[in-house]
């Protein structure tokens, strides 16, 4: 099977990588971390000028149509630099625009770069269930009002609307929520990674119906299993990032008078890492080809299997990668502390190793024999 990216993906991923070894140092990304706003707006328009916000929307809305193979590659490359800018949490809501239809002025808008969207899609106590909703819609398709809070709102401070998942006479379905209309209140915070994120509280907030009635879990199951996709590929990237500062650290670091690369037992370590690495990217790409599959049971299959495998791959490596940095590994002076801690997180979100593991057992044929 041929893995070679097409042209236009590699010149995506070259453009990517070229502004953030030159605009996106790590030093530049501490400071934006440690900044008020914790983003840049700089940033933001230079992934905007990229066409980066105009990838994953239909042609018909100023996009470029981009499939998931095609956000692969973008993922990557984000990981690899851990951009903390509002992409992932933007381009997942837009998914969500595009499933529901009926939002294509809209989709125009995140296409050029002027909206940031977020999805309010969890609830304390609810893990990774996202069918765990205390949230309620309650009133007339032409007046409804959305009440309950979210937490851990991916960019939810930083977004100028969202969407948000709603109990509606016992039935799931999805609204959008502008975050400046009356009864939203937003409390923003940075994450252990550096990113930010925010408790959102409704009261009764104007909302807007996303798709057809009967159509909110299928429509919440698909954008979800999508955005899992994306954070495989960006786990990939964060995994070359951390793999090659581990390798350039074994090689510099000296003891006995030798670089400390020189030893056996930690090329070894350094072999499974790579090995696990290895596998997750063959999933992770498994993933982006089969998640836009019209088999609901296979993208099912293969997004819960790829989002298993890199969190365990993630995991190790991340692992091992702090042990062989030694105490330097979780310092906020190294990079391995920061790409590990986002490795730990992108583990989490959207379901970790565990309820992948679990969803892909429940999945219609799993066990049977012919």
């Amino acid at each position: 099977m041929d893995f070679s990216y097409k042209e236009e993906q590699q010149q995506f991923a070259d453009a990517l990588r070229r502004w953030a070894e030159r605009d996106y140092t790590f030093e530049r990304r501490r400071a934006i971390i440690h900044s008020d706003a914790g983003v840049s707006p700089e940033a933001w328009a230079t992934l905007v000028e990229l066409g980066m916000t105009a990838l994953p929307v239909p042609e018909a809305q100023g996009g470029f149509a981009g499939n998931a193979v095609d956000m692969l590659v973008v993922m990557q490359e984000l990981g690899r630099a851990l951009v903390v800018e509002p992409y992932f949490a933007t381009v997942l809501g837009a998914r969500f625009l595009q499933l529901a239809g009926g939002q294509e002025e809209l989709l125009a808008r995140v296409a050029a770069g002027e909206v940031k969207l977020a999805c309010a899609l969890t609830e304390a106590g609810s893990r990774h269930d996202l069918a765990a909703i205390a949230a309620v819609a309650t009133g007339t398709p032409d007046n409804m009002g959305v009440s309950g809070i979210k937490t851990v709102v991916l960019h939810g401070g930083q977004a100028d609307a969202f969407i948000v998942s709603a109990r509606h006479q016992d039935a799931i379905a999805l609204y959008l929520v502008e975050a400046d209309t009356a009864g939203v209140a937003i409390r923003d915070y940075r994450t252990i990674d550096g990113l930010r994120a925010a408790t959102v509280s409704f009261d009764h907030a104007p909302a807007t119906p996303l798709g057809a009635p009967g159509q909110g879990w299928d429509i919440l199951e698909a954008a979800t299993d999508y955005g899992a996709a994306l954070l495989c590929a960006e786990s990939i990237g964060v995994m070359d990032a951390l793999f090659a500062a581990t390798l350039e650290y074994l090689k510099t670091r000296q003891q006995f008078g030798a670089p400390i690369g020189k030893f056996q037992a930690l090329q070894h370590r350094m072999a499974d890492m790579f090995i696990h690495l290895e596998q997750a990217r063959s999933m992770a790409m498994l993933a982006a080809v089969k998640v836009d599959s019209a088999d609901p049971e296979e993208r099912r299959r293969v997004v819960s299997a790829a989002k298993a495998r890199v969190g365990q791959a993630g995991k190790f490596v991340g692992q091992q990668a702090v042990q062989l940095h030694g105490g330097m590994g979780v310092t906020d002076e190294l990079p391995a502390s920061h790409l590990f801690k986002r490795l730990t997180t992108l583990g989490l979100t959207l379901g970790d190793a565990d309820h992948h593991i679990e969803r892909f057992i429940a999945q219609p044929g799993f066990g049977e024999t012919d």
